[in-house]
């Protein structure tokens, strides 16, 4: 009789391990879904973060060659203003 017992046991353990089995793939399933689309959310803020990045650097670059324009630009400017400065304060020394 326990033999029997034992064999009419097996069939409702199995019946339990398949279902709470099914239970953890469906749960895996929903946190995969969830996984990819939040993976899929990231790999479309990579592609903005990289155009804001390309367009950052484009304006930096633009900005330095504008700069180093100016800068040369000023370079004559100043050596006409140190002259002149010089010439008056001779004149007030005298």
């Amino acid at each position: 009789m326990t033999s029997q017992k034992a064999w009419a046991k097996l069939p409702v353990a199995v019946m339990l391990s398949l279902s709470l089995t099914a239970c953890k793939d469906t749960k895996t399933l929903q946190e995969n879904e969830q996984l990819k689309t939040q993976v899929a959310e990231l790999q479309k803020e990579n592609g903005q973060l990289g155009n804001n990045l390309e367009t950052v650097t484009a304006a930096r670059d633009s900005l330095a060659r504008e700069n180093e324009e100016l800068k040369a630009a000023m370079k004559p400017r100043k050596a006409k203003r140190s002259a002149t400065k010089a010439a008056s304060r001779k004149r007030r020394r005298s």
